[in-house]
């Protein structure tokens, strides 16, 4: 085409320099458009100076050849864009049979290397349509193998592809010299390790890179402890993988456990994927106070390793002294916010002793320390918002004399701005109705307060009592029996047990919102120029000329055998205030009925 496109520029059709793109386009047949993406050239057309292009989602398009010159780059026919037009099917059946081969289409196709993003966003949907991350963990494992393909050890970094072969092993030792530092050595020796079943010699491998980490390690065991015990970690295990015996006086892990330093910061500069390995060491370089030292170190430590240290004195047996660590740093509002965060989110019945009103009091202590702490976090307030039924848990078992002095340190509380205090202060009013007057600071008109009798107030009294003081210890022994029992997802007693203390922490809920709001009486001597509480009400129904009587009396009086209602009754809201001779419509039992009010009587006189 180079020469027709030549005789379009001798007549003015083209410019000298357009020549040149469009006959690379002419040869691809394939090009780009920043607009409309890739596109297939069907037709050239030199009579009247223009491309015919099928674009996804735009086919048949016409273009002049002089704006297809500055506008279009050409694609190569063995393009990975360029085959997912001509090869679709081709590529689908490459990705299932030869990984290797499709992954050198992509890496070509983009100068020889090319980053996993990359990779993915080249053949994900068109080419594989499922779970891309399993099929890239295997293709992965083959190019790992593969001699013509280096694969970095960081995600961000290409892959790339050379014609030259290398073998694993000579790839892994090249990277492992070259790299700087005990750091980065440690992290191509890891590779090592996962790979030493594929070595060629894996004996003369671990070799080197045994005696090479030994060097270091000794230059590091003081200055950078917690990296020298990586290392020792990671030596061990590619000796033990390749078969080998430890060298004459190499440095251990009790090395270096044996120097001073606190144990809380070496921890951090460990990896997280290593903090149970490196308690398990410390536990046993340290026999017999590893216990105690782990204890003092919780509140110093972040959450992650809080739940590490945790886990290793549970498994050892030592929960109760756990617990007790756990009791006195709370009691003590000295409890750092990463414990609490920690305890917040384990939230286990294991720790249902621990876990109460007063964990709540400590993390608003800890919260507004951490407001003067240069390393200011707000884990443990996030979380608090974030879980919407944290508050709620830890409050259940409390009284309502508590509750409202917790509400109290919230409302004064400086760690949260008036939205979050708001959206907290509605979990406990939703769960403690009768704190709502507090926080509002007026009494609404179901806070206003209860009329009762003496006798309801005392036997409502009495069942709270007994609920306190016995139904609520009880449940609480059972519990802790089911769970005695074993696997809690299969204990049948302790998700009853469970359940009931739900209905039982729910009635005492209830109880103390009623009994906070409860005015005694005992109805002697009421007005009786309208109905009011305390009355005896004679109604004549005009319906049916029917004569009736009504006794209005206090909220929980309600007996409607005796015709005793209570005065929030809906009947008793439509009487009251009405005077004799009135009339009142009301619907009873789904009929409409009307009442004259004959004659009002006191309930009781003196």
């Amino acid at each position: 085409m180079r020469d027709e496109f030549e005789k379009m520029v001798a007549a003015g059709k083209l410019e000298k320099h357009q020549v040149e793109p469009l006959v690379q386009l002419t040869t691809s047949g394939y090009c780009m458009h920043r607009s409309w993406g890739l596109g297939k050239i069907t037709t050239v057309d030199t009579v009247f100076a223009r491309f015919i292009i099928d674009f996804q989602g735009k086919a048949g398009h016409t273009m002049d050849l002089a704006f297809a010159a500055e506008s279009l780059k050409p694609i190569a026919k063995d393009h990975i864009l360029a085959r997912k037009i001509s090869d679709l099917e081709g590529l689908r059946q490459m990705a299932a049979l030869h990984h290797l081969d499709l992954i050198k289409v992509v890496l070509t196709s983009y100068g020889g290397k090319a980053t996993p993003d990359q990779i993915q966003q080249a053949l994900v949907p068109d080419v594989i349509k499922d779970d891309w991350k399993k099929w890239w963990e295997a293709a992965k494992k083959e190019l790992k193998k593969d001699g013509h393909f280096q694969v970095p050890l960081k995600k961000s970094e290409p892959i790339v592809y050379q014609v030259k072969e290398v073998t694993l092993q000579d790839r892994l030792l090249a990277e492992f010299r070259a790299a700087k530092g005990l750091k980065n050595r440690i992290v191509v020796a890891g590779e090592v390790l996962k790979n030493m079943a594929d070595l060629a010699d894996k004996q003369a491998a671990a070799a080197e890179v045994i005696a090479a980490l030994n060097v270091e390690i000794g230059t590091h065991q003081r200055t950078q402890p917690a990296v020298a015990l990586e290392a020792i970690f990671v030596r061990d295990e590619i000796r033990h993988g390749a078969g080998l015996s430890p060298a004459e006086n190499e440095l251990t892990d009790k090395s270096i456990w044996a120097q001073e330093f606190r144990l809380g910061p070496l921890l951090e500069q460990v990896p997280a994927i290593k903090h149970r390995r490196t308690l398990e060491s410390f536990k046993e370089a340290h026999p017999d106070d590893w216990a105690d030292i782990l204890r003092n170190t919780l509140n110093t430590v972040p959450a992650k390793l809080c739940k590490e240290c945790a886990n290793l004195l549970i498994h050892e047996g030592k929960m109760d002294l756990l617990k007790e660590t756990l009791a006195r740093l709370i009691s003590q509002h000295s409890a750092s916010s990463e414990l609490l965060l920690w305890l917040a989110k384990e939230r286990s019945d294991a720790f249902a002793d621990i876990l109460g009103p007063e964990v709540f009091r400590a993390m608003l202590s800890a919260m507004e320390r951490d407001q003067f702490n240069e390393k200011r976090s707000n884990r443990l307030r996030d979380y608090i918002l974030d879980d919407q039924q944290l508050l709620v848990e830890l409050i259940g078992s409390a009284d309502l004399e508590v509750i409202k002095d917790l509400t109290r340190a919230l409302q004064l509380s400086p760690c949260f701005d008036d939205m979050d205090k708001r959206s907290l202060l509605a979990r406990i009013v939703k769960s403690y109705p009768a704190i709502q007057s507090l926080i509002s600071g007026e009494a609404t008109k179901q806070d206003a307060g209860l009329i009762v009798s003496w006798d309801s107030l005392e036997r409502r009294k009495n069942e709270y009592a007994e609920l306190v003081q016995k139904k609520i210890p009880a449940n609480s022994k059972e519990i802790a029996i089911a769970r005695s029992y074993g696997d809690l997802r299969e204990n049948h007693e302790y998700k009853a047990a469970k359940e009931m203390q739900k209905i039982l922490m729910r009635r005492k809920a209830e109880l103390e919102s009623e009994l906070v709001r409860a005015r005694g009486t005992d109805y002697l001597n009421p007005k009786t120029d309208a109905v009011s509480i305390g009355t005896i009400v004679k109604v004549t129904d005009l319906n049916s000329s029917h004569i009736e009587h009504f006794n209005i009396l206090g909220a929980w009086d309600s007996d409607p055998e005796k015709n005793v209602i209570s005065y929030l009754a809906p009947l008793a809201q439509s009487l009251l205030n009405r005077k004799p001779g009135e009339e009142v419509d009301y619907e009873m039992d789904g009929q409409k009925r009307r009442f004259r009010i004959d004659e009002i009587t006191p309930y009781k006189t003196a």
